[in-house]
């Protein structure tokens, strides 16, 4: 295991804008370990990696997709794909293999209907003039355009508006959160908390650190939210907790659908 980089930042209190909480791992990787709302468990911190879209490729990888098979820990699937950076593509049905709403990519559809969640990640464009990767909010805008746009298709729980405001009902319910972003500049960000805490108490959180979070999905909840990252020398591998606590020995829980970021050739 390489050095686990650590990074908190200070959330904004007013005054002066606050630095940057973000160090980066490589070209395009930066990672920040940002302090959440109070907990007696775990470690409190935010994890967040930023991706620029322009030097890496987002892909789906799925345990239902030919050659495949079986479910793997988002480390696991890194690994396998070469990839950067990786976290929980969405939630999935009993089957372990079939997301709850649209999941697919140029090379695999997963679930071809679009459920009831009104956030979808789009990415992959198959046409110009669009952003390389972005998240549609169907109650801001509608999701055709993005069909015939885009190849890749997450459809999840939305958690961050088109208005910047957090859309999660209030709830007493605590447990681990994986979420997906996207900032001010169009970057992805792959976001995990691991100590348990309500999600509305998360989403006010990461409104209020300076990572510039416009629009966020909610992936996996639980000792299945994983994230994994590697670039620069640092590796960082967080797995989730259940609602009642940390689960040691979760690092290998398999999961049958995640996204990775591949760095783009030259």
């Amino acid at each position: 295991m390489l050095p686990i980089l650590v990074i908190v930042a200070a959330l904004a209190t007013g005054g002066p804008p606050p630095p940057s909480p973000f160090a980066a791992l490589e070209p395009g990787l930066d990672l920040a370990l940002l302090p959440g709302p109070p907990t007696v468990e775990g470690d409190g911190l935010i994890a967040v990696v930023r991706i620029d879209p322009a030097r890496f490729r987002v892909e789906l990888l799925n345990a239902s997709a030919p050659g495949e098979g079986r479910p793997r820990s988002v480390r696991e699937w890194a690994f396998r794909a070469g990839a950067s950076a990786a976290i929980n593509a969405s939630l999935y049905q009993e089957d372990w293999r079939t997301a709850v709403g649209l999941m697919r990519s140029s090379r695999h559809v997963n679930h071809a209907r679009v459920g009831r969640d009104r956030a979808v990640l789009a990415f992959d464009p198959v046409v110009s003039g669009v952003a390389p990767v972005r998240i549609i909010d169907r109650d801001c805008e509608a999701l055709e355009p993005a069909v015939k746009a885009y190849a890749g298709l997450v459809q999840s729980i939305r958690m961050v508006s088109c208005q910047r405001v957090g859309v999660w009902a209030p709830s007493g319910r605590r447990f681990s959160t994986a979420a997906v972003g996207v900032d001010g500049a169009g970057r992805l960000l792959f976001i995990h908390a691991r100590s348990p805490w309500p999600v509305h108490e998360l989403v006010a959180a990461l409104l209020a650190a300076p990572i510039d979070l416009r629009q966020a999905m909610y992936v996996e909840g639980g000792p299945e939210a994983q994230l994994y990252v590697r670039g620069g020398g640092t590796e960082l591998s967080r797995v989730g907790a259940s609602e009642h606590g940390l689960d040691l020995g979760a690092a290998n829980l398999p999961v049958p659908n995640v996204l990775a970021v591949v760095r783009r050739g030259p």
